[in-house]
């Protein structure tokens, strides 16, 4: 589990394949004290195992699903990218909850200056939009952003100077693609009320969420 709160970048230092997967080396710009190989680190967003490691380098293992779904089936040796580290219990839970399963790819379609920060249009495929609400969160690349503005097919969001600076938000241009990933809370609720995965309506109950229905599942 992560926060969407960005440690640091880190650059791509090799891309080899791995049969129908890849096999990633990433050179961060910190040091990743207290990590090993098993822990989970998240790239850009996309939650992945650490394999290797020697101080900043770490290596990683990446599965066709994977690439198919994010940005990472395009990784090119250069390539920066976002990086986070799995939450620790201990830790203050900045940002919003993030699992690191990238739902799909969105697509930066408008940058424009407003005061101090860069509004960013995000286009996305409908399906994933119908999880995005006006002032709720979203992780685009892994970062946890506030959505200003949304419809049917788009978001907008605000990057301050800060979050410009230490991630790759700050350099992306229009027409670069980004890995999102829609609130986790909402999905189970879709879910939970009877809407199936994919937009996909499920056979509905034929009882509605009332008192008893409540009390009967065990929340009152």
């Amino acid at each position: 589990m992560f926060t969407g709160i960005i440690e640091g970048l880190g650059r791509i230092a090799m891309v080899r394949s791995s049969g129908k997967g890849k096999r990633l080396a990433i050179d961060a710009d910190f040091i990743l004290e207290g990590t090993g190989i098993g822990d989970s680190i998240a790239v850009s967003g996309a939650c992945l195992t650490v394999v290797a490691i020697d101080r900043s380098r770490f290596e990683i293992d990446v599965s066709p699903e994977t690439l198919e779904k994010t940005t990472l089936g395009n990784a090119v040796t250069g390539e920066r990218v976002n990086i986070e580290r799995a939450l620790r219990l201990s830790d203050r839970l900045d940002g919003h909850l993030v699992s690191g399963h990238i739902d799909g790819l969105g697509t930066i379609a408008r940058k424009k200056m407003d005061g101090n920060a860069v509004l960013i249009s995000v286009g996305v495929p409908e399906s994933l939009s119908r999880y995005i609400i006006k002032k709720g969160s979203v992780a685009v690349d892994g970062i946890s952003l506030t959505v200003n503005n949304c419809d049917a097919g788009w978001f907008e969001v605000s990057i301050i100077p800060h979050t410009g600076k230490l991630t790759t938000m700050g350099f992306k241009e229009r027409g670069a693609f980004v890995n999102i990933e829609t609130d986790l809370i909402g999905k189970y609720i879709e879910r939970f009320v009877g809407s199936g995965l994919n937009g996909e309506k499920e056979k509905a109950s034929t009882s509605s969420i009332d008192m008893q229905f409540l009390a009967r599942t065990g929340f009152i």
